[in-house]
């Protein structure tokens, strides 16, 4: 189920007594979703103002920042986020029988606490958010809307609105919200490639539920990954203070143009000590773009696991400099495969562009478009040589339902489910026999009428109103425009097959 083109680096960072924190102020859901396919028409394009030229760095302001504030905060908004958890036990309070208490509240009183009683919770969650378009577009966190069954968005003016989330993409931790509005005020992105170390930035937000607030500090550094916060990293490291509630709040540079979205700190405490995190204004760019025209993010995919090159296998490899990705394995039937990469080989190129490390290939490969062929220069046995490689898809997960927001118009099924394709590891990490073939249920939104169905991570899901199912893709387009909201599963659980029911006609 991930097998990646990247080595994997999900461990936290191994620092006593430091913890990385999502910033946002609130609980936040466990429950991932992840890329879906290219086959799906376009819904919607979403055209973003963008300032490509690089900041005059020989004219910084010595007097104040109010000018770039008072341009820049009106389109940083607050979000306030309601979750609903289905499925809270209620505890019966000890002595309720006890007459002394019934003679104030009555006889009634335990019989409305009974013990074991199944009772909703309803979690309420803070970040903020940043207006990129007139017509309501707004940019934030994934985890800041993830699970949410209500989105609430605050302006500086006072004006609320109930927002519908147009998608989420948990790989870059980036999600899109829109509110039905127009003629706001935005923040125009920058591009965040020509951002420097050193540069001036100011970070605004909601931290705390205080009310907005800005900072100011530097770029400490860029290009920031293996922090292990998300799948794709290439983070703007800043120590601008960013405290809890400040997720999905606005980079900006002293023009006032957003560089990135404010995602995660560095902390012993659980507040700001100078070492925040914000996702690329590029990649957000490129993430909305996705989103709202296709709901989801397609991403390319090698088939190979890689490594940096250290020291010792520079000169194993017979490499001048420790740089370049080298391929640790490659899946068969992969793209790199049928291009005919072998372990062994040294990435130094793709795609015209030197290779770094195996971090610079990951985000590469990731961007590229999938059935594009691609040069990838390589070294094998001490000699160079230049292969054509045809990017696949990135064989993510997808969910079911594409916008699990409570207020958005769903017309499918199997809402909140997530799926992926059976894999060899997905076979092996969840004991599935050779013969058994779907579509492999990898999250369940607890509150949902599939998970009291008995569906969860691990069940195959073999066919859909008797329509057999071989792939993830399939099982969307299956669920995507159903006759009704009643739908017929045949699953394998537990060494063997069944039918079930999810009956969502009841739900909304």
């Amino acid at each position: 189920m991930k097998t990646f083109f990247l080595t994997q680096f999900r461990a936290r960072v191994a620092i006593p007594a430091l913890a990385l924190a999502l910033i946002t102020g609130g609980a936040v859901a466990a429950w991932s979703e992840e890329t879906g396919k290219t086959t799906r028409p376009e819904r919607a394009s979403v055209n973003l103002p963008l300032d490509e030229n690089a900041i005059q760095r020989d004219s910084l302001p010595t007097g104040s920042y109010a000018p770039v504030v008072k341009k820049v905060a009106p389109a940083v908004v607050k979000i306030e986020t309601t979750t609903t958890i289905k499925g809270a036990p209620v505890e019966e309070m000890p002595g309720l029988d006890d007459p002394f208490w019934q003679q104030f509240f009555g006889p009634q009183f335990r019989r409305q606490h009974p013990r074991g009683q199944q009772s909703p919770l309803r979690q309420h969650g803070l970040g903020s958010g940043v207006i990129v378009t007139k017509d309501g577009y707004i940019l934030t966190n994934n985890h800041v809307v993830d699970g949410a069954s209500e989105v609430k968005i605050t302006l500086t003016d006072g004006r609320e609105f109930t927002a519908k989330v147009i998608g989420r993409d948990p790989r870059s931790d980036i999600a899109v919200v829109k509110v039905a509005a127009g003629n706001l005020p935005v923040v125009p992105l920058a591009d965040s490639d020509k951002v420097e170390v050193g540069d001036v930035v100011l970070a605004i937000g909601n931290p705390f539920g205080v009310g907005q607030t800005v900072t100011r500090g530097i770029v400490s550094a860029t290009e920031r990954a293996g922090m292990g916060i998300e799948d794709f990293e290439d983070f703007i490291q800043t120590d601008a203070a960013i405290n809890p509630g400040n997720s999905g709040g606005a980079l900006v540079d002293i023009q006032g143009r957003l560089i990135g979205i404010n995602t995660a700190i560095l902390s012993r405490s659980g507040g700001s000590q100078g070492l925040g995190f914000a996702v690329p204004a590029d990649i957000a760019r490129s993430v909305m773009q996705s989103l709202v025209a296709y709901g989801h993010v397609t991403r390319g995919y090698l088939g190979v696991m890689i490594q940096n090159v250290t020291p010792a296998l520079a000169e194993e490899f017979k490499l001048k400099e420790t740089k370049g990705a080298l391929i640790s394995e490659v899946t068969p039937d992969g793209a790199a495969a049928k291009a005919g990469l072998k372990d062994g080989d040294v990435v130094l190129e793709f795609n015209g562009k030197p290779v770094a490390d195996s971090h610079h290939l990951q985000l590469a490969v990731a961007d590229i478009k999938p059935g594009s062929a691609i040069p990838v220069e390589i070294l094998r046995n001490g000699e160079k040589e230049t292969l054509k490689v045809t990017v696949q898809e990135f064989p993510g997960k997808d969910q079911l339902a594409e916008n699990e927001s409570g207020n958005s118009e769903d017309t499918g099924t199997l809402n909140g489910v997530g799926v992926a394709d059976v894999d060899a590891q997905v076979r092996s990490e969840y004991n599935i026999p050779r013969h058994v073939t779907g579509a492999v249920i990898t999250q369940v939104d607890p509150s949902s009428p599939s998970a009291d169905a008995g569906l969860k991570p691990g069940v195959v899901i073999e066919e859909i109103n008797h329509h057999p199912v071989k792939s993830a893709d399939e099982a969307v387009k299956l669920t995507t425009h159903p006759d009704n909201k009643r739908t017929l599963l045949r699953i394998w659980v537990n060494g063997g097959s069944h039918y079930v029911v999810v009956d969502e006609s009841k739900n909304g």
